[in-house]
């Protein structure tokens, strides 16, 4: 195995790694933000206003999070598969030559 190859593997072990423990962050801080609503509102006894926004801020929170942890993978996948060259080319392609008039028929 090349020295090429050694660093391609370490950089795929590296970016796994990262998508792992990016994922149990964002599943760990959801699950901490579900427990704090559940015991809120718990805690709350049966007041109804205060229980809606509650839960409103929990979902806004937990939507939030996973929504930016989705977004900046994917920038990041796409970053990185342009910078490798498996990303589609940034070039635009030559426009094609127009059409040649007809001839004119002299008679």
């Amino acid at each position: 195995m090349g020295r090429d190859e050694a660093g391609a593997i370490r950089d795929t072990e590296l970016e796994k790694d990262r998508a792992r423990y990016g994922l149990l962050a964002v599943v760990v801080s959801n699950l901490a933000i579900a427990a704090v609503a559940v015991v809120g509102v718990w805690r709350l006894d049966g007041d109804k206003a205060v229980i809606v926004g509650v839960l409103t801020a929990a979902f806004t929170a937990v939507s939030s999070l996973t929504t930016a942890y989705l977004g900046i993978k994917a920038v990041s996948n796409t970053a990185r598969s342009i910078a490798l060259g498996d990303g589609p080319s940034r070039r635009h392609p030559e426009p094609a030559a127009p059409p040649a008039p007809p001839a004119q028929r002299t008679s």
